[in-house]
């Protein structure tokens, strides 16, 4: 075994050490590439990871130089390119040599910086199996070809990532079923124990408010049923929350059941048909609890307009109703913290969130989120 043969096993178990350690993703992949960049004779590299819409992110990246690192990497998060392509069309199946790399051209027509030498990049995908999860493309200065064994070391390291890709995307998966079963059984436990309790409550103190002559009494006993029975509403909304029955039926029929709980009137429209990604309907699905019990505490109005359109992959919610309005300042922070947590919700998936109300006036509730 030559010193360069040592080396690569060496490089490789230490990948391997760290990609078995880490369990976030990017996190994994900046720390494997790091790795890569520092233990060989690649001196930069990046790492595409690209979902099932053909659409790529940076996900990973090492010593760019200044014209591709320019503007927060603008050359390389935007547009296309012949690796990206190949890889689109199913072209990609092992490490290549790629001729000249586009990004690189764009940014010496553009006069963006420096390219440091760099005017060519291997690419390999990251593979699991059958399942493709992105691209590892690496250079180094005045490069034109890499060799068979730097290339049989790119696809070693490749296929590390791809497995450790899968490995993370497998456990968020069983964290999420673990957490859906913890809300249920939350649920049930708030149903059969604290649900039960108020109930009773509600039930003792009306009769008791009809066995007194008492005219202090009997109020006390009606205000107690009373509250009772709010805090019984409250905890029904509670345990929609944590499971929802209905949206295993579609999110219309789950927003539906919710609004009639809350003695609500769901006046529905839905343009377009189509699986929502399971986060997106659950994002969907908490914004409108929010916004309906916004409505039942605040509006004073018993109806409310749903308004549901997905079409060219972005799915519109627009929820709407006469009620009492406020006033709301766009330049002003949130008003409530509700409201704050359903902008946060759309903004994680990358949409759009509007508010739009005033006195008088009534709420209107925008949502665009791309999927």
């Amino acid at each position: 075994m030559n010193d360069n043969e040592y080396s690569n096993i060496q490089l490789l178990k230490e990948i391997a050490e760290l990609l078995n350690e880490e369990t976030e993703m990017f996190s994994m992949l900046n720390g494997a590439l790091k790795k890569l960049i520092k233990g060989s004779n690649f001196t930069t590299g990046w790492i595409f990871l690209i979902n099932e819409k053909s659409q790529h992110e940076l996900a990973a990246f090492e010593n760019l130089p200044s014209s591709l690192s320019s503007q927060c990497c603008e050359l390389m998060k935007k547009g296309g390119c012949w690796c990206l392509n190949r890889f689109y069309k199913g072209k990609l199946t092992k490490a290549s040599n790629i001729i000249e790399c586009q990004r690189i051209e764009i940014a010496i027509e553009e006069k963006r910086g420096d390219t440091e030498g760099i005017n060519y990049h291997a690419t390999v995908p990251l593979q699991s199996g059958n399942e493709s999860f992105g691209l590892l493309n690496v250079a180094a200065p005045n490069k034109t070809h890499f060799s068979k064994d730097e290339l049989a070391l790119l696809e070693s390291i490749a296929f590390q990532i791809g497995s450790a890709i899968k490995r993370i995307l497998l456990t968020k998966k069983e964290q999420d079923v673990l957490l859906m079963q913890e809300r249920n059984r939350l649920a049930r436990d708030l149903h059969d124990s604290v649900n039960q309790l108020l109930f009773s409550l509600t039930l003792t103190a009306r009769g008791a408010a009809e066995m007194t002559e008492k005219l202090e009494v009997k109020q006390t006993f009606q205000e107690i049923q009373g509250l009772a029975q709010e805090a019984l509403s409250e905890m029904r909304a509670l345990i929609w929350q944590l499971r929802p029955k209905g949206l295993e039926n579609g999110l219309i029929e789950a927003v539906k059941g919710y609004g009639e709980m809350l003695g609500l009137t769901l006046i529905s429209s839905v343009d377009g048909v189509v699986a929502l990604p399971s986060k997106i309907e659950e994002a969907l699905w908490r914004i409108s609890q929010e916004a309906l019990n916004n409505c039942k505490k605040h509006s004073g109005q018993k109806e409310v307009w749903y308004q549901l359109t997905i079409v060219d992959n972005k799915v519109t919610l627009t929820i709407i109703d006469n009620g009492c309005g406020f006033q709301y300042d766009p330049k002003q922070q949130m008003p409530s913290l509700g409201i704050q947590s359903m902008k946060e919700r759309v903004h994680l998936l990358n949409g759009t969130f509007q508010i739009n109300s005033n006195l008088g006036k009534g709420t209107r509730i925008s949502i665009e989120i791309p999927y």
